[in-house]
């Protein structure tokens, strides 16, 4: 890995969450959750929109839609009226849970992870959205995370961060449902480690962002760590890769649950983050509705 982590965006996020490199546009864009915002930067500027509720994930549907994960449903947005639709309601019968990890899969199906606000233990599950239908399939989950995809589409990942573990699972390679039971991949306990967010680059290494440790750190297809990239900031929240070659990891961050002093020792938390890596990552895949 080359170069040092470097400012993408001095906005300093409540709970900065989702980044998404969109492929067509070859424009990034992320959340902060607590604040019910979008958020990107452009030539002229950054740019923002306010959804007045909480948001944490998208995939890309075309040059001009998102599909924006709230805290109550799938959303189709429109970044040129700033306008959404609701495509299908996501555990809104229980005010207690919000959506929070999410990512396109190769099939143009959707997985969002969701938790509970205040995360309550087992109150969340993984779901997944394909082709007009919305199926929980791992529930139990306490803060979902990590929700990524091998290049070969043979298996996704998943990981609770309170439980401090990633899982494996199989995909079915017609459709992308899941194959029999996750397996514990990861297991970040014995370390006293929280996996959030990650990205699978081109060749297999998972790239998790480590909630409290400041880092977003590779482990390889045999689960053993490669690699550990430090961020200006404790807690790093998830990686996307970005830019034409793919090889830029952008990486969002937080201020939520740092006190005075820790904020006042670490000034650029909650900003985002880029890095020039010298890796590759995949190209995010585009959803299907």
């Amino acid at each position: 890995m080359t170069g040092q982590a470097s400012v993408l965006d001095e906005r300093r996020c409540d709970l900065g969450e989702g980044p998404l490199w969109h492929p067509t546009r070859r424009q990034l864009f992320w959340f902060d959750i607590n604040r019910g915002q979008l958020l990107s930067c452009s030539e002229k500027g950054p740019l923002s929109w306010s959804f007045g509720c909480p948001v944490s994930a998208a995939g890309w549907l075309d040059e001009e839609h998102l599909l924006v994960a709230s805290d109550t449903g799938l959303l189709r947005f429109s970044l040129t009226s700033g306008t959404c639709e609701m495509v299908v309601p996501l555990e809104a019968e229980d005010p207690r849970t919000r959506s929070n990890d999410g990512r396109a899969d190769p099939w143009g199906g959707f997985w969002i992870g969701t938790m509970g606000r205040q995360a309550e233990p087992g109150l969340g599950a993984i779901w997944r959205y394909h082709r007009g239908e919305l199926r929980r399939m791992f529930p139990g989950i306490t803060i979902s995370n990590a929700i990524s995809f091998a290049p070969d589409g043979s298996h996704a990942c998943f990981a609770d961060t309170r439980r401090r573990m990633i899982w494996r699972v199989s995909l079915a390679e017609a459709d992308g449902w899941p194959v029999g039971d996750p397996a514990p991949f990861i297991d970040l306990a014995p370390a006293g480690l929280n996996p959030d967010g990650a990205v699978i680059d081109a060749e297999g290494t998972l790239w998790v962002a480590l909630w409290g440790d400041g880092s977003v750190t590779g482990f390889g297809p045999d689960g053993q760590r490669r690699a550990r990239l430090a961020l200006p900031s404790p807690h790093v929240s998830c990686p996307a890769f970005s830019g034409d070659g793919l090889d830029i990891l952008l990486a969002t961050t937080a201020c939520e649950g740092l006190d005075p002093i820790a904020l006042n020792a670490h000034p650029q938390a909650g900003m985002t983050f880029v890095v020039a890596t010298g890796l590759r990552g995949q190209a995010e895949h585009q959803v299907v509705l």
